[in-house]
C-alpha cells in the first residue's frame, strides 16, 4: 500500500515513517512550505528534511514556489482560528497529490505532535479526503514523542522552536513584560 505523508519537518517525521514502514507502507513525503515563516526558517527545515530523507531514503516532493502572502491574505482577521484553514490547505495539498499520484492513502505528520489538535486534524483529514476521494489515514502518532525526539537529537537533526507560521513564532518567542 501507498501512502503520501505531509511532512511538516524531520524531526516530526521520524516517529511515524518508522511506524508506517513497520506497517510495510510505501512511503512519500509531501514537504508544504506556505506556512512556514520567515523564508529562512522554511529553508533551514526543507534543508534538514533533505539531509534526513538522503540518510534514511525517504522520498519527498517538495512544493514548488512561497505563497506567504496567500496564506497570510487567508487568516489575517481570523488569528485565532488560523490552524483550522492550515491544516485544510496543507491536508488538501497532500490529498491531491496523493490522487494524482494515485496513492492508496494519505496522512500527515501533524499527528505526531502533541502540540496540534488532533480532533480538528482527524475531521478535516477525512473530510477532504471524501472531497477528492483518497482515504485518509488516521493515526495517533503521540505515544512516539519522546522516541521521535530522541532519535531526531541523535541524528543531529535541526530542531525549530514553533509550529511554522509567523504568528506561531511571535506566540513562542514574545513574551509581554
Amino acid at each position: 500500500m501507498k501512502i503520501l505523508l505531509h511532512t511538516c519537518c524531520a524531526p516530526c517525521s521520524v516517529y511515524p515513517v518508522r511506524v508506517l514502514r513497520e506497517e510495510n507502507f510505501e512511503i512519500m513525503g509531501f514537504f508544504y512550505r506556505h506556512n512556514i515563516h520567515p523564508y529562512t526558517e522554511c529553508l533551514r527545515r526543507q534543508e534538514t528534511l533533505a539531509q534526513y530523507s538522503q540518510d534514511t531514503g525517504f522520498r519527498v516532493i517538495y512544493q514548488q514556489d512561497y505563497d506567504m502572502e496567500g496564506f497570510i491574505q487567508h487568516v489575517v482577521f481570523r488569528e485565532k482560528d488560523r490552524c483550522a484553514y492550515c491544516y485544510h490547505d496543507r491536508l488538501m495539498a497532500a490529498a491531491h497529490i496523493a490522487k494524482q499520484g494515485k496513492f492508496d492513502y494519505f496522512s500527515t505528520t501533524l499527528l505526531y505532535s502533541k502540540f496540534q489538535n488532533h480532533e480538528m486534524i482527524r475531521a478535516i483529514g477525512e473530510s477532504v479526503g471524501k472531497s477528492v476521494e483518497i482515504p485518509f489515514y488516521y493515526k495517533d502518532f503521540r505515544v512516539g514523542w519522546k522516541e521521535g525526539i530522541e532519535e531526531s537529537k541523535r541524528m543531529g537533526l535541526y530542531r525549530q522552536q514553533y509550529c511554522g507560521c509567523i504568528y506561531s513564532e511571535k506566540e513562542r518567542f514574545y513574551k509581554k513584560t
